[in-house]
């Protein structure tokens, strides 16, 4: 006669309170206790709560025991993937070890492999009396093989036959299975070993059900909702937008953003000594055991952690020593800075101070993001602090951080994905054709299918063809047949649009005023004796400092919208990233090159003369005076420079110096309200669509502002837009006075004008590569910088400047404001 559960509301109402749930653990036991209490258990045993990483499944697991001992079960079965999971779960129980869990009223007997077999627990295990909680990891359960036996499966003299046919018998046996999405049925072996018990009911616990078992689910609280109600940290998606992706450039922006989190976290306890301290900790996830140890040598170096001692490698093969001082990570007086790992802690390693985490395999899974995103999503003081750097784990991933954008739904909330080949991943979720590091070993750990128990008509050119098919601030990413990765549904609110408003200009934007002048060009015949030394010297002055090189953080923050989650995208303040240096004589060497690698430059005498003269003046105004001078150079300053004077050559050779004269006249701009259309998108949430208003900006002076061309004017309303050296930006169009008059009589229009820090006025303009050299292109060019150079000499306030990017100069600006000054070399 199997056991009937009842409903008892009063029941988990107390059991709530002494386990003090959060209101997601107390949901899920109402949720699971309502279906166990239905009668559904005698068609279909199994079902799912799904748990977001960081909530507190363990809560939940000691909480509904609880429940089953009150309504007379006394045979509890846990099963856990692998022995990392089997001990954290042991201590659960154990009242001397800090991860116990108290809150119960009827303490359960804990049977484990060790002490099954012994004539105390056999005696127990016939007691109908005694709550017996059994621990086991489904490797244990398995049924014996040729080659393997099972304790399990074998007659103990003790028990009277076989723990697993005792627990086959038992009419009251209910099962746990924690990461649950590991049994699924391509897992055969586990799968049938927990099922084959026939249990009252199967209850599984997971953060990421396997889809198979999404109708399984009864209770279903979302990584989005976590955040959203605080409950877990933020994620933030680190990144740089300069190409750079190699490994060493991630771990060393990891080590940097691992010393921000240990001055805030030390600066916190410092404010709240009542605080347990907490040292912040690196974890890295590697592909392979090479190349984990590979990543521990590169970490231990100075320019990185620093010390080996404070590296920790954890893989397959670890020493028993490295295991604890695994288990001692969150010990106040641990000297562990950064762990290293492969697979052994994608599940069930429940720490509160991983706070950056670097993912050196590729995260074609979602549940393979979810699972290691996982490890650092706790709060580090059990309540967020208020403070970013302490409230958010940053995910480092150069290489794949607009896919992750791009899903940001999909991570946060497991929506469905529309490609129709999902990407081949191995057993843990990493892409298969992920390049082996080097070295003897290469492959990754686990050895089969299953977890191993192991320790207008406007003068601007359309800039892009394919604008209207390739939308998105740089997160349309395709797969490799071209097909877009997610493809989400319109909302209903986009369906439903709504009707426009008259919004006032953004508060404490100034108005701008305009010197409006008509233009004359006149030109001037290029020789390489005609650039003058001092022109080059003035060139070096642009590259006297280094310029950083920055850190993006984009925050996946979520918030409720009804019944539902909206997860948006929040930049973050940017860090300062190290950068690579080289010696002074091989800048000089390289700027030498650039010169006499133009191919207009004869190769004579008088040309190498001459691009000595040249590069020894630049490098002068640069404040390099001898290769005797020990200074370095970052490599993006080095690179800087060489463009710098390549532009140089290249703007005497293309023989383009203008002047213009003309009578100023101060128009002021955007002086009213704008009208902004039901249907504006949001500029970081929504996709590129031409000529669509789009709001949500920080610094435009309009409410929302409109774009002919993603790859320029796009791309730079959102530099604009989030450099810190810019103050205001406006974006123009047809219908503002603000215009440059050709001499052709013809009226050119720029994009932007921008406001910087020291209250330079920039007029911009941005442009395709593939026009930026056309005649009309840059007759307009030179007129604009004519008209910037009489207005300056013209003594008018405040200073006015010209700045003419092309898509190489945004590409390479990689979303700083000072690179694409050096980038674009504005006069």
């Amino acid at each position: 006669m199997r056991i009937d559960i009842p409903h008892d509301e009063n029941l988990i109402a107390d059991i709530a309170a002494r386990f003090d749930l959060r209101e997601p653990n107390r949901q899920a036991l109402t949720d699971l206790v309502a279906w166990l209490a239905s009668g559904d258990t005698d068609t279909d045993n199994e079902g799912v709560a799904d748990l977001a990483t960081g909530v507190g499944k363990t809560y939940l697991m000691s909480a509904l025991i609880e429940y089953l001992a009150h309504c007379g079960v006394r045979n509890v079965l846990i099963v856990t993937p692998g022995s990392t999971i089997q001990r954290k779960t042991i201590d659960n129980f154990d009242e001397a070890s800090r991860k116990y869990v108290p809150g119960a009223d009827l303490i359960p007997t804990i049977v484990t492999p060790d002490n099954f077999q012994t004539a105390q627990t056999g005696s127990l295990l016939h007691d109908r009396t005694a709550l017996k909680v059994l621990v086991f990891n489904v490797q244990q359960l398995l049924a014996p093989t040729a080659e393997a036996s099972r304790r399990t499966r074998e007659v103990d003299e003790n028990i009277g036959a076989p723990l697993y046919q005792h627990l086959q018998n038992a009419d009251d046996l209910f099962v746990i299975a924690d990461e649950h999405h590991l049994y699924s049925t391509r897992a055969r072996a586990f799968n049938s070993a927990i099922r084959d018990l026939d249990p009252v009911a199967l209850i599984g616990l997971t953060a990421t059900p396997a889809p198979e078992n999404f109708s399984k689910i009864k209770s279903r609280y979302t990584l989005g909702q976590a955040i959203a109600d605080g409950f877990v940290k933020t994620p933030v998606i680190v990144y740089r937008r300069d190409g750079t992706t190699d490994e060493r450039t991630q771990l060393r922006d990891a080590c940097a953003l691992l010393r921000i989190k240990e001055q805030a976290y030390n600066a916190y306890q410092s404010a709240a000594p009542s605080a347990a301290p907490v040292k912040p900790v690196l974890f890295v996830v590697c592909s392979s055991i090479d190349h984990a140890e590979t990543v521990a040598a590169t970490l231990a170096q100075a320019d990185f952690i620093g010390d080996g001692h404070a590296v920790l490698q954890v893989t397959s093969q670890s020493s028993d020593e490295a295991l604890q001082a695994l288990a001692d990570v969150e010990n106040a007086d641990s000297p562990i800075r950064a762990i290293v790992s492969v697979n052994m802690l994608k599940e069930g390693w429940d720490v509160k101070n991983i706070a950056v985490i670097v993912a050196l395999r590729t995260l074609a899974s979602q549940a393979l993001t979810e699972q290691i995103l996982g490890r650092g999503l706790r709060l580090p003081y059990g309540v967020r602090t208020g403070i970013p750097t302490i409230d958010q784990v940053d995910l480092v991933a150069h290489d794949s951080y607009a896919q992750l954008l791009q899903q940001r739904d999909v991570l946060v909330q497991r929506l469905q994905a529309t490609s129709p080949t999902p990407p081949a991943v191995d057993q843990h979720g990493a892409a298969t054709e992920t390049p082996p590091s080097e070295g003897g070993r290469g492959a990754a750990e686990g050895p089969g299918s299953e977890p191993e128990d192991l320790p207008g008509n406007r003068d601007s050119t359309n800039d892009s063809i394919d604008d209207e098919q390739h939308g998105g601030h740089g997160l349309d990413i395709p797969d490799q047949d071209g097909n877009s990765m997610v493809d989400f549904e319109e909302t209903e609110t986009r369906a439903n649009t709504q009707p426009a408003r008259l919004l006032e200009r953004s508060v404490g934007a100034p108005l701008i005023s305009f010197p409006r002048r008509e233009s004359l060009v006149t030109h001037v015949d290029f020789t390489l004796a005609n650039v003058p030394t001092s022109a080059a010297e003035v060139a070096g002055r642009d590259f006297t400092r280094d310029t950083p090189t920055f850190i993006f953080r984009d925050a996946l923050e979520a918030e409720h919208v009804g019944d539902d989650v909206r997860i948006t995208v929040r930049p973050q303040e940017n860090a300062e990233a190290a950068q690579e240096h080289v010696i002074i004589t091989r800048v000089r060497d390289d700027l030498t090159e650039t010169v006499l690698r133009q191919p207009e430059v004869p190769r004579t005498r008088e040309s190498v003369n001459g691009c000595r003269r040249i590069v020894d003046a630049f490098l002068s105004g640069a404040g390099v005076t001898s290769d005797n001078d020990t200074a370095e150079w970052t490599e993006r300053r080095r690179q800087g420079a060489l463009e710098g004077i390549r532009a140089l050559i290249r703007q005497a050779i293309r023989n383009r110096e203008t002047r213009m004269e003309h009578v100023l006249t101060a128009q002021t701009l955007a002086e009213g309200a704008t009208l902004v259309q039901g249907d504006a998108r949001h500029a970081y949430d929504d996709q590129f669509t031409k000529h669509t208003q789009f709001t949500g900006w920080q610094r435009s002076i309009t409410p929302a502002a409109t774009f002919d061309a993603k790859t320029t004017e796009w791309e730079l309303a959102h530099l604009l837009d989030r450099d810190p050296n810019i103050t205001w930006w406006l974006r123009l169009t047809p219908n503002d006075p603000a215009y440059i008059t050709l001499d052709t009589g013809g009226r050119y229009y720029p994009d932007f004008i921008a406001i910087d820090t020291t209250g330079t006025h920039w007029l911009i303009e941005g442009k395709a590569d593939r026009h930026a050299t056309d005649r009309d292109v840059l007759a307009k060019k030179d007129a604009a910088e004519t008209w910037a150079r009489a207005v300056q000499d013209s003594g008018h306030e405040p200073t006015w400047r010209y700045l003419f990017a092309t898509e190489a100069h945004i590409r390479a600006a990689a979303g700083s404001w000072a690179t694409l000054i050096i980038e674009a070399r504005p006069e």
